[in-house]
């Protein structure tokens, strides 16, 4: 065999083989024998029909497509080997020549993976915003673990903002009940914005055994998206009660003896939170500078299928899952179909450009991921599925995804190289320190690194593979 690469453009080339007609000898042999297994002819055992009497029955044609349809994954392999090129996808292949008894020609176009010039980047400074934790950022956390502790009775009065109350619910659409907007005994904190559109002013004053009528557009059910007129009755008000603000409530609600330990345990805990917001912050925009310093072409038939696949997964399980269409969804977030499309190219845009980046990262700094890696971060990815690590590991080895995952990973490490050499600031203009961080985000952008996405990574991936 013999082959020859020419290249269209960076991210495409054309691979011509030549194959000599002996090499095919192997799969015209497997021809012949698939075929007597398939076909009966008078006078011959199933599986004994001598080639020649194939060939006169059924044409020597029909044995040579057969051959050819099975050696051609074989020659254009070794062809892929034999150059070296990293393939992406599947090859458009083409037969320009078959002789019989004499030579097979084909050609075979294929995306490739671009050659990337990493420049250096150590020079990429980055500002994040400061870690500061006020006493209002304090006192709001801890109000909302006194909430949490909050007890409730039964008053007789009007019902008020905050008020926990028991309703009564029946939707009309176009003048009739809906079979699934009927609810009784749900019970509804004014003012948490947990229900519909209206139903606060509609409660609000009335006491038990009150009713009101109100107008909002429902957010879910078999009539998501429509105007319902809706009745409401109030079966009970009842009153929350936060306890009191003291060492016994420190008792109550935490570890700790007295109220003043449990600010201190708040203020670090949010402390925490935002050093981890400012480390993945710090990933994110220093990312974006690297993206910027690097030119990557984008294979185009890989770009069509990351926006279809984009697309697919918001319409038919995001979008799904919520009772909506797209055209519902564009009219929430308030966009055209042609703003639609515009910010999911530029987001698969990025996406790829980020693998290929992240990927030549890898290469370059001979990055490699252990086991113990690797199953932090299966754990990491199996509590964000909602799945137990055993069944996530199970669904991950079945589906043939363990690379994918490993990828995830090594692109997570190659990013942090690029962090560690940054120079990062917070808007206080105080140099920042990560490496106490980076344990613990070092997940956000290994997921980030694919497509600015938890689940593009694995699709990304999924396609680069030849």
């Amino acid at each position: 065999m013999k082959s020859a690469v020419e290249t269209l453009n960076p991210t495409r080339v054309r691979l011509s083989i030549e194959v000599p007609f002996e090499e095919l000898k192997d799969s015209l042999d497997a021809a012949y024998k698939k075929i007597n297994q398939q076909v009966t002819v008078k006078g011959f055992r199933k599986g004994k029909i001598p080639a020649r009497v194939i060939d006169q029955r059924f044409g020597r044609g029909a044995v040579l497509e057969e051959a050819v349809n099975d050696a051609l994954p074989k020659f254009y392999t070794e062809a892929v080997n034999e150059a070296e090129i990293d393939v992406l996808g599947q090859p458009e292949v083409d037969i320009t020549e078959l002789k019989d008894g004499e030579t097979l020609n084909f050609t075979a176009e294929v995306d490739v993976r671009p050659a990337i010039e990493i420049p250096d980047y150590s020079g990429i400074e980055v500002e994040v915003d400061a870690v500061e934790v006020s006493d209002e950022d304090v006192d709001k956390a801890v109000t909302e673990l006194r909430e949490r502790f909050a007890s409730t009775s039964p008053v007789e009065r009007a019902a008020e903002d905050g008020d926990v109350i028991t309703i009564d619910l029946e939707a009309k659409v176009e003048g009739e009940v809906l079979e699934d907007g009927v609810a009784s005994g749900v019970s509804y904190t004014i003012g948490s914005g947990e229900l519909l559109d209206g139903i606060d002013d509609a409660v609000k004053g009335l006491e038990a055994g009150g009713e009101a009528t109100f107008t909002s557009e429902l957010k879910g059910g078999s009539a998501a998206g429509k105007e319902a007129e809706v009745t409401v009755k109030v079966t009970q008000v009842a009153a929350r009660e936060l306890p009191e603000l003291d060492d016994e409530f420190a008792q109550l609600a935490s570890e700790f003896d007295t109220l003043d330990e449990l600010k201190a345990d708040s203020r670090k805990r949010l402390e925490n939170m935002k050093q981890y917001d400012q480390a993945t912050q710090a990933q994110e925009r220093v990312l974006e500078k690297l993206l910027e310093l690097v030119e990557v072409p984008v294979p185009e038939k890989l770009l069509e299928d990351e926006i279809n696949t984009r697309k697919h997964n918001l319409e038919h399980h995001q979008l799904g899952q919520m009772g909506l269409d797209l055209e519902k969804y564009l009219e929430i977030q308030g966009k055209t179909a042609e703003e639609f499309d515009t910010e999911t190219k530029e987001a698969a845009v990025k996406g790829i450009k980020t693998q290929f980046v992240l990927d030549e990262l890898v290469k370059r700094e001979k990055l490699n991921v252990n086991q113990e890696e690797l199953t932090e971060h299966l754990m990491r990815r199996a509590a964000s599925s909602g799945m137990s690590p055993d069944q996530f590991a199970q669904a991950v080895v079945e589906g043939g995804q363990v690379p994918l995952l490993v990828g995830e990973v090594a692109r997570g490490k190659a990013l942090a190289v690029v962090v560690e050499a940054a120079t990062v600031k917070d808007t206080n203009g105080e140099v920042v320190d990560l490496e106490d961080d980076e344990d613990e985000t070092a997940a956000a952008p290994a997921e980030d690194a694919s497509a600015a996405s938890e689940d593009a990574p694995a699709e990304a991936e999924e396609k680069t593979e030849g």
